[in-house]
């Protein structure tokens, strides 16, 4: 029997939503999330693919791992989100369920469907909960919003065609332009 609107939801709904139902608990409402678009879809592949490629060609020990993979931000079972990419350094924070606390890293590529929450309600969230760098890529306007939460100097708003420097990476960068221009 579904919820009403004016129930606060738990843990305990989000994994028991109903098979192919997506959708991200915070403060305990549910967030629907619609199915990606190929654009979308392409950007999540292309920047996994770039971003672990970087790790593993410096040697590096954290992971990406792109969406569907859930995120319980604080530990404490209240914030269970799926950020399109997570890149996670400290791995005792992995389990069979998800990511047990903040990534240092979290991407999210915006959807007509996800901008509001996107902008606003997970910033705040991923700030708090002490995620060290988040970037929202927006397809339509072609620009990253970077958020380097430990070097204020990192963050901006950076175009598509721009290098974009990795906080938690020094001298890595990303130019987003290089990698769409096959799609």
């Amino acid at each position: 029997m579904p919820l009403s609107k004016e129930s606060i939801y738990t843990a305990e709904d989000y994994w028991n939503l109903p098979e192919g139902r997506r959708a991200e608990l915070i403060d305990g409402k549910l967030y629907d999330m619609a199915p990606p678009s190929y654009i979308h879809q392409k950007m999540i592949l292309k920047l996994s693919r770039t971003i672990d490629q970087y790790i593993e060609t410096s040697h590096g020990h954290c992971e990406v791992l792109p969406a569907p993979f859930a995120v319980n931000l604080t530990g404490n079972d209240k914030n269970w989100v799926e950020p399109d990419i997570s890149v996670i350094c400290d791995k005792s924070k992995l389990s069979d369920r998800g990511c047990e606390g903040a990534p240092d890293w979290i991407i999210e590529i915006v959807s007509p469907s996800t901008q509001k929450n996107d902008y606003g309600l997970k910033l705040f969230k991923y700030r708090t909960a002490k995620v060290r760098e988040y970037w929202i890529v927006n397809p339509e306007r072609k620009i990253v919003n970077v958020y380097d939460f430990e070097h204020d100097s990192n963050t901006g708003i950076y175009s598509f065609e721009d290098e974009i420097p990795v906080g938690i990476y020094p001298g890595f960068s990303v130019r987003v332009e290089d990698l769409i221009s096959s799609f």
